[in-house]
């Protein structure tokens, strides 16, 4: 029986905690984001907070990193409280955070993005650029990165960008490290490669708040674990204490019976045919056909072109060659309304770059797709119908906001993502290409998506899902395409696929196809 109220904390009230929350509360218009929360974070330990999106995380941790000022409440670093105005404050405290959302200035260098306001400047003033890279190259060499400290942020992958964010942080010599889905976009090598540079900061004292959906990073890092769930505090635990269903239940108030509610389906004929597709410089040869009422995932190191064949079928950087069909006709896409007349549908990887308006209500994100579909008199928005749609797309996807006029840069990211995916699917594509559809979702939401997922092939749509996590790839898909530097390494049926097969053919070269 899961408890409804906080559970006891389990240290002892004369331990000294490094960075404390008490009694913290949060309010926006029409949400109460946090509500008489604490934290306590002990030196030299990995404290892991964990809860759904909405339950009030990453509001909390931009309190604690000065973004925003709490309604009431204390933090206290070493016992003292702390009066934060702005992250400044925060970082001139000892605190520096690895926000969720990438916050990189794309047209500066890596180097300035790392030390920006810190630059090492010469006698007559100016910055010292030789002295900006030696510095950003000792901090590469001293956390294992491989990257020109010279070269602009927007030439780099997410992964590369996420990269730099944990080193920007790492940086400021913070006694306080919080991470906010840190690995969203690593591959499992650069995960490894993360939970060596956080085993070091542990080791120098260093307090680390991690947040995750993943549950294999919690119990191999954490050494504490809190759970919130809708902006309170339900408890507090060492991790030896809990395992993942526990944390799971107490998360979510409820069991999760099945995370990947994959159904058979029958599979009909052939929908989408891609012969030979390429961009030049990025990938070749690229050929593979979908199915009415078929998943099929694309699996793939970063790098292997996978987002870029997306891209590409929608029309966002055009084929240099090969050919494309749909019912046996080949069409030609250049464009991504091209794609959407045809009847694909695209969920991009990033969502802040590629697919949000943040400036924009909740409403104006969902209904933006489907505005000449059906929805239009003249030069006139049937608005009432759209926004019973959109309404409707709300409640089917459980998207916690006031009400769909709500600006969608105050929503969570898991939250963000589910808006975008009700934009698709009120297109009613034919096609329906999902490009890393559950990042940055908590578990509960995952099994909700991967439902949808499962219906809408049920329907017959053909879906193409990509995605960095190896559960979701095999526990949804009826068929495995897998990429190694841009070609097509090889298929793997649903019942002959497994981690080994899938990570055998994305390391090697195209011998397999």
């Amino acid at each position: 029986m899961v408890a409804t109220t906080a559970s006891a904390p389990h240290i002892q009230a004369s331990t000294p905690f490094l960075l404390e929350v008490a009694n913290a509360r949060k309010t926006f218009p029409g949400v109460v984001a946090l509500d008489n929360v604490q934290l306590r974070v002990r030196a030299g330990t990995v404290h892991a907070l964990m809860g759904e999106n909405g339950a009030g995380k990453s509001t909390l941790m931009k309190i604690i990193a000065g973004v925003y000022m709490p309604d009431d409440g204390e933090v206290r670093l070493h016992g003292r409280p702390l009066q934060l105005t702005g992250p400044l404050d925060a970082l001139e405290a000892g605190i520096a955070m690895i926000h969720q959302e990438l916050n990189l200035m794309p047209y500066m260098t890596i180097a300035e993005n790392i030390w920006i306001r810190r630059e090492p400047l010469n006698a007559l003033g100016f910055v010292d650029h030789a002295a900006l890279a030696d510095r950003t190259q000792a901090l590469f060499d001293r956390l294992g990165i491989e990257l020109d400290p010279e070269l602009e942020v927007r030439h780099l992958s997410i992964a590369g960008r996420q990269m730099v964010e944990i080193a920007k942080a790492v940086s400021y010599e913070s006694e306080v490290l919080i991470m906010d889905e840190p690995t969203s976009a690593l591959t499992d090598r650069e995960v490894e490669h993360l939970s060596r540079i956080i085993n070091d900061l542990r080791d120098q004292g260093k307090g680390i708040i991690y947040i995750t959906h993943k549950m294999d990073e919690v119990f191999e890092i954490a050494d504490d674990i809190s759970v919130f769930r809708d902006g309170q505090f339900i408890h507090e635990a060492p991790a030896s204490e809990l395992d993942a269903n526990e944390i799971i239940r107490l998360m979510v108030g409820r069991e999760v019976t099945q995370l990947f509610p994959k159904e058979t389906v029958p599979i009909g004929d052939v929908v989408l045919a891609v012969k030979d597709l390429g961009l030049e410089g990025v990938f070749e040869g690229v050929s593979f056909d979908v199915h009415a009422g078929e998943i099929l995932g694309i699996a793939g190191l970063v790098g292997s072109g996978r987002t870029n064949v997306a891209e590409t079928l929608f029309g966002v950087t055009p084929a240099t060659a090969g050919s494309v069909a749909i019912d046996g006709q080949e069409i030609l896409i250049k464009s991504p309304h091209q794609a959407m007349l045809h009847g694909l549908a695209l969920l991009t990887e990033d969502r802040k770059e590629t697919g949000l308006f943040l400036s924009l209500s909740v409403l104006e994100n969902m209904e933006i797709a489907v505005l000449r579909d059906g929805y239009t008199h003249g030069s006139f928005v049937a608005q009432h119908r759209l926004d019973q749609q959109c309404e409707r797309m709300k409640q089917v996807l459980d998207v916690r906001t006031p009400d769909l006029e709500e600006r969608i840069g105050n929503l969570s990211g898991g939250n963000q993502q589910k808006v975008l995916i009700g934009r698709w699917l009120m297109t009613k594509p034919r096609i329906l290409i999902l490009d890393e559809p559950t990042r940055g979702i908590d578990v509960g939401a995952k099994a909700e998506i991967h439902r949808l997922i499962s219906e809408l092939a049920g329907e017959g749509v053909a879906v193409i899902m990509i995605s960095s996590e190896l559960p979701e790839v095999l526990g949804m898909s009826d068929r495995i395409m897998v990429m190694h530097q841009g070609q097509v390494t090889g298929f793997l049926d649903r019942g002959d696929a497994n981690q080994v097969s899938v990570m055998q053919l994305a390391s090697a070269p195209a011998t397999h196809a």
